[in-house]
């Protein structure tokens, strides 16, 4: 082999690396400002870069960078700067290389004519390795299934797919209801699959998976969708456009998947979308709009869709899962709302639960924040919809053992008239002096004019505290905690009888008081200044006890709860939608 040949055969076997198509850049006084699809980066520091980029940028458009350094007998001091400067493009998804193809003096695959083919320009825009997406989708074939073929939503689908390089046929299936078109993708891989369908106010477009899947998230999503939010239900037609964008909607992920770009559900950086969760694609008519939510149906036959999330962390976490099961479209419980609610004196969240009485039934949650309110309803409200007493729910292990522990420790002690055995009344000196006591038992008896009398027991040596609140006169309880200290207590006592004055009833609901602080406290630093009569501060102290608090509850209880999953026939498909979403379901069966 002669050294011509030996240097054509080192240049073949180099990577091409080009610029990503539709990257464009701005030069700058001293330095450059690029931006692309995926990112952008701004470079200073020389007036040189305006220069060396007008020299390369050509020749890396056209794949062929390393080509004109050979030519132009490029030192190492040119090298260097070209390579630190590739190396930028490249970390900000600006730059994408495939296998140099010497027998293609187009370039490599997936890149031939971009001027003219916009498959090419996608995948080249797109595509970590577009040689290897194109690759796929050239071996890949498609099928529209629907009861009608022709239908907007069927032809709008299979020429999306074809418009995106993949041959595509339509095909009658009676199984599928009106509107309802379900896609398959056959390639070198199991077969992939996506729903969609239209609904006279809007429609949807499920996430890839198995056909059996896609299928079945079909059925569940339109029997997910509430009726009630939607006016024009009533057998209007569906508006033209959602028969285009639903179609390419559902195409172009499909596409995705087959090809192994990233979904397009996870480009949009929306924090409201769970990571290791399926999102579908709601559309709405008016206006006309799209946008992803995190959504799972009660059937996983996919193997990817049985991993349930972690517990959460922090608050955070649990109220963005909370935001996903409580969505207005597709959420499976009802959502929390405040907008008609006063949150003076107390943040109070109420939600409509589904039932089949002439009036729908009303909850009503109240905690020192709004965020707390809405997390404690969202838990009510799930173990009421499986059947009440029996299961406890929390957030993570933790919060659900700290409300089934002090859930549990009330119901015995109202089993117990009076007072249990060894139990103490604790001096008010312990626990009126304590600041959020102070503002809590003023606003119920002074600003709500509420006459009332509050108990604080200690039943035993563990550090247990039960703070009982009542109407003067009245047996009822009115507000009710069991906490670790007698200043907790009275505390926690005092704010759920303010919350039950406002929400116009009685307590009605088991005290779960600092069981959620762990949650609240995580992340966050106080102050130096502050006391417990700052919330954030006073929840950080509370969540220190915690842990010690919950074991002297279950010491006072004898055996510890039990942590298995609730029983599928008390909740149905909830309790294991809870679990996927990373919440506790405790089963907590009552003390006979």
């Amino acid at each position: 082999m002669t050294a011509a040949e030996r240097a054509t055969t080192a240049v073949a076997a180099r990577d091409a690396r080009r610029l990503r198509p539709g990257v464009a850049v701005t030069p700058l006084r001293a330095g450059l400002h690029l931006r692309g699809r995926a990112g952008s980066v701004t470079l200073e520091g020389s007036a040189a870069l305006p220069a060396l980029w007008q020299w390369l940028e050509g020749p890396l458009r056209a794949g062929a960078l390393d080509e004109h350094l050979d030519a132009a007998g490029a030192g190492p001091a040119l090298r260097t700067a070209v390579e630190t400067l590739l190396g930028q493009l490249a970390a900000h998804g600006l730059l994408v290389s495939d296998p140099a193809d010497p027998a293609d003096p187009a370039g490599p695959a997936g890149y031939a004519d971009q001027e003219h083919d916009p498959v090419a320009l996608w995948l080249g825009a797109t595509a970590e390795r577009p040689a290897a997406a194109r690759t796929a989708l050239a071996a890949a074939r498609a099928e529209v299934l629907a009861g009608d073929p022709d239908g907007p939503l069927a032809r709008a689908a299979g020429r999306a797919l074809e418009l995106g390089g993949v041959p595509a046929t339509r095909t009658a299936d009676p199984a599928l209801p009106p509107g309802r078109v379900l896609l398959h993708l056959h390639g070198t891989g199991p077969v992939r699959a996506l729903a969609a369908g239209l609904l006279p106010d809007g429609g949807y477009a499920t996430a890839p998976a198995g056909p059996a899947q896609a299928r079945a998230d079909a059925a569940a999503l339109e029997a997910r969708t509430r009726p009630g939010d939607s006016p024009g239900r009533s057998g209007a037609a569906p508006a033209p456009a959602l028969a285009p964008l639903l179609g390419g909607a559902a195409a172009h992920r499909l596409l995705c998947a087959a090809a192994g770009l990233p979904d397009p559900a996870d480009e949009g950086g929306d924090d409201r979308l769970l990571p290791g969760l399926p999102a579908v694609l709601l559309a709405g008519a008016a206006p006309l709009r799209a946008e992803y939510r995190t959504w799972l149906g009660p059937l996983r036959s996919d193997p990817g869709r049985r991993t349930d999330l972690a517990p959460a962390a922090t608050l955070g976490e649990a109220l963005r899962r909370l935001s996903a099961l409580t969505d207005e479209r597709c959420g499976a419980l009802p959502a929390p709302r405040a907008a008609d609610l006063k949150q003076l004196p107390v943040p109070l969240a109420a939600c409509e639960l589904p039932g089949d009485g002439p009036a729908p039934r009303r909850l009503t949650a109240g905690a020192p924040r709004l965020d707390l309110a809405r997390l404690e309803l969202l838990c009510r409200t799930a173990e009421l919809l499986m059947g009440g007493a029996g299961s406890t729910v929390g957030a993570n292990p933790g919060h659900a053992h700290g409300r089934a522990l002090r859930a549990a420790f009330a119901r015995r002690a109202a089993r117990t008239p009076g007072a249990a055995p060894g139990a103490v009344a604790v001096a008010d000196a312990e626990w009126a002096g304590h600041p959020q006591f102070r503002h809590w038992w003023h606003t119920l008896t002074a600003r709500l004019e509420v006459p009332a009398r509050l108990r604080v027991l200690r039943p035993g040596p563990d550090g247990i505290h039960h703070a009982v609140v009542r109407r003067a006169g009245d047996p009822e309880v009115l507000g009710e905690a069991v906490e670790a200290t007698p200043g907790d207590a009275a505390a926690f006592a005092a704010l759920a009888a303010v919350a039950a004055v406002r929400a116009g009833g009685p307590a009605g609901a088991p005290p779960s008081g600092g069981a959620v602080a762990p949650l609240a406290a995580a992340g966050t630093r106080s102050a130096g200044w502050e006391d417990d009569g700052w919330t954030g501060h006073w929840l950080a102290g509370t969540a220190a006890r915690e842990e010690a608090f919950q074991d002297a509850l279950r010491r006072a209880a004898g055996p510890s709860l039990g942590t298995g999953p609730a029983t599928p026939a008390r909740g149905g498909e909830l309790p294991a939608l809870l679990r996927a979403f990373g919440f506790t379901v405790l089963p907590t069966p009552e003390e006979p």
